[in-house]
């Protein structure tokens, strides 16, 4: 059970070691509580409030707790159990998703919670970040053709907070092992000897369609899916392999090569009245699906813009007729609606 209680101005005693507290002591500061300490059961006869609003008990594994919780539980005080911060100086990669928190793992949101710093990217959900952490947030968001902060950059700035002794998350959107270089963060700590670990996100290949409607396979439709990156323009090889494979192509942002992308399977072989959808701001205000085929997506999409997938495929259609099916259920229920006022 989750409780949201106005803490501002409240006293609140914090138990538990300054290692094992420290993410605890945060968080009640940042809702605005009074924060009181309390680092070992010994130190139980120093000055502290008589009847605190609120006992936070962090699980810091000392002995001896049990005694002077039991008896702020009898003065009627609420005694709320806390997590111990993690061990110091480790990193955490975490996937957000294609940017909703609805659609952030139970990991990742214990990950933000216990983070000191997190580094985030625009595509993940960062506008949200202050109701899920209390961390120092740093943001090194990427645009097509300008990156606030490089690559090496980032790396270098994980590491050093590492080793500085916090425990550090690096969010970014989708999941971090699809052309998230995730894997380039993770050999950086290892090379650093810094612990390192990763928590798989919703990648936007498959979320994205799924939140315009579009499954990226379908029972006699599409077996099989290819996810593949949009950042720089394919090959006439690749044309060719994705254009013999069938099934479905998913592009990840492909907008500022969708013309290159759609003559170069064409030429390839791949029919013009292929059908074709791209799905801008995925599970974000102002979604659209712009729907089209192959050989009239180019002027169909012309005013379209990154962050968007491009799907290719059969698929597509399958979209449309459950639109369509939907579309016409809500028709017969708005006439029996109508014929049922009248």
């Amino acid at each position: 059970m989750q409780l949201d209680i106005d803490l501002t101005g409240r006293d609140v005693l914090v138990t538990g070691t300054d290692t094992a507290a420290r993410q605890a002591v945060r968080r009640f500061q940042a809702a605005g509580a009074v924060v009181h300490r309390l680092a070992s059961p010994q130190a139980a006869d120093a000055a502290l409030p008589a009847r605190p609003f609120l006992v936070a008990a962090v699980d810091d594994g000392q002995p001896g707790w049990e005694p002077l919780l039991a008896g702020y539980r009898a003065a009627g005080v609420p005694v709320a159990a806390e997590p111990a911060a993690g061990t110091p100086g480790h990193v955490t990669l975490v996937g957000g998703g294609p940017g909703s928190t609805d659609l952030l793992t139970v990991a990742a949101v214990k990950a933000l919670r216990d983070a000191d710093v997190v580094f985030y990217d625009r595509l993940a959900p960062y506008q949200e970040l202050p109701s899920l952490t209390s961390a120092v947030l740093v943001d090194v968001g990427k645009k097509p053709g300008h990156h606030k902060v490089g690559q090496s950059d980032i790396e270098k700035l994980m590491v050093e907070s590492a080793v500085a002794g916090n425990n550090v998350v690096r969010l970014k959107g989708g999941d971090p092992y699809v052309f998230g270089r995730g894997g380039e963060e993770v050999a950086a700590c290892v090379a650093a000897s810094l612990e390192v670990q990763v928590v798989s996100g919703v990648t936007s290949a498959i979320s994205v369609p799924a939140a315009a409607g579009i499954p990226v396979t379908h029972r006699n439709v599409s077996h099989m899916f290819t996810v593949v990156s949009g950042h720089a323009p394919l090959t006439d090889k690749e044309h060719h392999h994705l254009a013999g494979l069938g099934g479905t192509i998913v592009v990840l942002m492909g907008i500022g090569t969708l013309h290159h992308l759609a003559a170069g399977l064409r030429r390839a072989g791949m029919r013009a009245d292929m059908p074709m959808a791209v799905v801008e701001r995925g599970y974000r205000p102002g979604q659209r699906t712009t729907i089209a085929n192959l050989g009239t997506i180019a002027a169909a999409a012309a005013g379209c813009s990154n962050p968007a997938v491009l799907v290719i495929g059969e698929v597509v259609r399958v979209a449309e007729a459950n639109r369509g099916h939907a579309e016409a259920a809500a028709d017969l229920d708005r006439l029996a609606a109508s014929l049922l006022g009248s």
